[in-house]
């Protein structure tokens, strides 16, 4: 084993290093929700008005501002939806649930795209009836008119 992976800063350039910095703090902000962002985009207008303005702009631009739902709920679901509960029926009947539940997703996802293939196949079909009737008209009009 390869001691210089061992220890990722001894092989980390600066800038990765600094990135990681990046990294940790936007998954400290992210574990305490919408108000963490909105604090420190605050306070980054208090001590220095691009900080700030760069915040918001991430927020923006990652959807971190309309989200409705923390990313921290949604990590805090996922981990109870595969623990175990200790009741091996309930277990049993969830794992089975949520299995339906994924078949249907997938069986409704595959409607859509049948439906989106079926209108795209009516575009394309009434495009190219509009094309067929309109070409002999103008082959027509070229023909009535004086050169």
């Amino acid at each position: 084993m390869n001691t210089a992976s061992a220890t990722p800063s001894s092989s980390m350039t600066y800038a990765a290093r600094r990135l990681g910095f990046f990294a940790r703090a936007e998954g400290w902000l992210d574990e305490r929700g919408k108000g963490a962002w909105i604090a420190a985009m605050i306070l980054g207008f208090i001590v220095f008005w691009p900080v700030g303005l760069a915040l918001l702009a991430y927020m923006i631009w990652s959807k971190r501002m309309f989200n409705k739902s923390c990313n921290r709920s949604h990590r805090h679901s996922a981990r109870h939806m595969t623990q175990s509960s200790g009741n091996t029926a309930f277990d049993a009947y969830k794992a089975e649930t949520l299995r339906r539940l994924e078949e249907e997703q997938t069986n409704f996802e595959a409607f859509l795209a049948r439906l989106r293939d079926a209108k795209d196949k009516a575009e394309f079909d009434q495009f190219m009836d509009d094309r067929a009737t309109d070409a002999p008209k103008s082959k027509d009009d070229a023909e009535n008119e004086p050169v």
